[in-house]
């Protein structure tokens, strides 16, 4: 039998599919990528072909219309690995496709059954409403889903696990695409995907909760159900563009998502890689700012969505939902911050979760002066979210300080009164430390000291050319240092 591999060597479509890989998982998309070169520079077949190089040409053989060798491939996947529910949601979508209707039917519900109890909520979501916008309610799985997830659920634990996708660099056998499809090929992959775990009893004894949705009462879970939009995208679309106006945020059902921004010269910088149970967008829908970065998929993904309209149709419910909102995008903030902060960078985990107790948290509407000129140095602050101006005298702007960025520290380091002022630009949270706190720890942790000492530095260098001062001078006075 000739391998999946043969078609590789006659058709663009493969090296699209290759290309267009580098969102599933990283080590395993560079092996493939590496045989896929190996193997069309030799000329010569395999006889195995891992996960990874499967599901890439079934990809790329579905989104040029050849529904038939796609599914031979997510088939031969299901064969293989039965607990592999992405390529059995997408021999569903083959069969739907193809005007299989009830077949896909049948096989999209038994995925959702499977993704509900093994730890994947937002894959039964997706499906939930992909049944509802071919006809079918899907009460039945809305119900399961609530039941293992909502506010109420005792299957919300602290010991949760859920079961993962198979090794994408597992050996599978592949299908002979050469030779066609078999005659019977979209009854029995209807039957093997829809039945593979009827069986199967193994699943987790406590389950991880959805990002929001869990905290939610069961009434307002049912209603954000109603109101999600599910967005199942190719790659390079885009979900988020930077500049955007936030009307909506978003969830990761499946597949991953890469966060990035521009520069004034159009070139990208990439910042983040998000993938299943990631949130994105909300800040910009709770602070009604533009976006700050734009969102594209690579390979493929499902995203839930849900707008600025479909939260206000919920009504009576809408302040749990923000209050959920809110407290998920604070504590997302407060791990980044962690995760990423040169301050937080010398603690451990509990020692960092220690420090951030003893900071208090202050949120201030735009305009908010947060720091006069020639105030004392009261302590250190932390920009969680939002936009803070600093400048000096009569609106001399020095910088602007986002989520992350510190400052007060100068005052603190080289004594005296501040000479700049620091104002809020858009509704912002910061965190404050005390001066008492701040010392003991720069006496305490050297890594702390050369820190701020740094931060300093760079900051009366940055304040001195902003100002058109010689930065070779020296000035006694601390005039145009940035004590804030």
């Amino acid at each position: 039998m000739e391998s999946v591999f043969h078609f590789r060597h006659q058709s663009s479509i493969a090296n699209e599919a290759i290309q267009s890989s580098r969102l599933l998982p990283g080590e395993a998309l560079e092996r493939a990528r590496r045989n896929y070169t190996r193997e069309r520079s030799r000329g010569t077949l395999v006889a195995m072909a891992t996960i990874a190089e499967l599901k890439i040409h079934g990809l790329a053989l579905f989104a040029s219309g050849k529904t038939h060798a796609a599914l031979q491939c997510y088939d031969a996947v299901v064969a293989a690995h039965p607990l592999d529910y992405e390529a059995r949601l997408r021999v569903a979508d083959c069969l739907a496709a193809l005007g299989q209707a009830e077949a896909a039917a049948r096989t999209y519900r038994a995925v959702a059954w499977y993704a509900i109890k093994a730890g994947h909520p937002l894959t039964a979501v997706v499906i939930i409403k992909v049944l509802e916008d071919a006809g079918d309610a899907a009460e039945d799985l809305q119900t399961g889903l609530v039941m293992h997830y909502g506010s109420e659920s005792s299957l919300i634990g602290k010991f949760a696990a859920r079961i993962n996708l198979p090794d994408p660099a597992s050996q599978t056998p592949p299908p002979d695409l050469q030779a066609g499809p078999a005659a019977d090929l979209e009854g029995t992959a209807a039957i093997r995907s829809a039945g593979c775990t009827e069986g199967f009893d193994e699943y987790p004894e406590a389950l991880h909760p959805i990002p929001l949705l869990s905290g939610l009462t069961e009434s307002a879970f049912r209603k954000v159900l109603a109101t999600v939009c599910v967005r199942r995208m190719a790659n390079g679309q885009l979900a988020i563009r930077e500049g955007e106006p936030g009307q909506s945020f978003f969830l990761v059902a499946s597949g991953q998502v890469r966060i990035f921004d521009t520069d004034g010269l159009g070139r990208e910088r990439d910042m983040a890689v998000l993938g299943e149970n990631a949130v994105f967008g909300e800040m910009a829908l709770l602070s009604n700012q533009p976006r700050s970065a734009s969102v594209g998929v690579v390979g493929e993904a499902d995203l839930i969505e849900l707008t600025r309209e479909s939260l206000a149709a919920l009504a009576d419910e809408l302040d749990a939902v923000a209050g959920a909102l809110h407290n998920f995008t604070r504590e997302r903030l407060l791990s980044n911050l962690m995760a990423r902060s040169p301050l937080f960078r010398p603690f451990s985990k509990a020692q960092q979760r220690d420090l951030l107790r003893r900071f208090t948290e202050h949120d201030v509407v735009a305009g908010t002066d947060i720091i006069h000129e020639n105030d004392e140095g009261r302590g250190l602050f932390v920009v969680l979210s939002g936009e803070v101006e600093v400048f000096k005298g009569e609106r001399t702007d020095l910088a602007t300080l986002r989520s992350g960025d510190v400052f007060g520290e100068m005052a603190l380091i080289r004594g005296g009164v501040t000479s700049a002022a620091v104002r809020a630009l858009t509704p912002s949270t910061v965190l404050f430390l005390g001066r008492e706190i701040v010392q003991r720890m720069v006496e305490g942790v050297p890594q702390i000291r050369e820190y701020l000492e740094s931060l300093t530095l760079d900051r009366e260098l940055d304040t001195k050319l902003t100002l058109g001062e010689d930065v070779g001078e020296e000035e006694d006075d601390g005039s145009i240092t940035i004590m804030i």
